[in-house]
């Protein structure tokens, strides 16, 4: 059902983004209005080119503290998706864009995201964050006594050439 709403505003957006123009371009003429587009465009530019760099040392900062990089790595994205949306012309994504880089609005989509984030942390034997209904939040190691593969051994990898479905010499 959710999916039903997506064509609806697809086909909305550039409606509302020409309606937003005449608005605003009768509002305060047109070489402002053009200068304000121009403007947010290269705003959106300079947020995109540190946001990536920002959310990168984010990550780092979070794997070197032991925090989850989930939190940072979500709130990265929406600085990027931020930055596309303020280079995209149209005063309508302009004020999404502007409110997705407020700490606060970030805050609240990370706590609506947080339930289905997952995160992996081999190094500590496990899932942190482990999904709803989980029985186990540990990885399972086997040993090659505990597995082993009826019939040949088929892998493009094995070291014994006899083993790999390759054509023969």
């Amino acid at each position: 059902m959710r999916f039903s709403l997506l064509p609806i505003i697809v086909l909305l957006m550039p409606i509302l983004e020409i309606a937003g123009f005449i608005v605003v371009g009768k509002a305060i003429g047109l070489w402002p209005t053009l200068a304000l587009i121009i403007l947010t465009s290269m705003l959106g530019l300079i947020i995109l080119r540190n946001g990536g760099l920002g959310m990168v040392r984010n990550l780092q900062n979070a794997g070197r503290t032991g925090d989850q990089p989930a939190e940072a790595l979500v709130s990265g994205g929406m600085r990027v998706i931020a930055g596309i949306l303020l280079f995209v012309p149209g005063f309508f994504t302009d004020i999404i864009g502007v409110l997705l880089l407020v700490p606060a609005v970030r805050r609240f989509f990370w706590t609506i995201f947080r339930p289905n984030i997952i995160v992996a942390d081999f190094a500590r034997g496990g899932f942190r964050n482990a999904p709803r209904g989980s029985t186990s939040s540990k990885v399972v190691d086997l040993d090659e006594d505990d597995f082993h593969r009826e019939g040949p051994n088929n892998s493009p990898w094995s070291p014994d050439r006899n083993d790999r479905n390759l054509p023969r010499e």
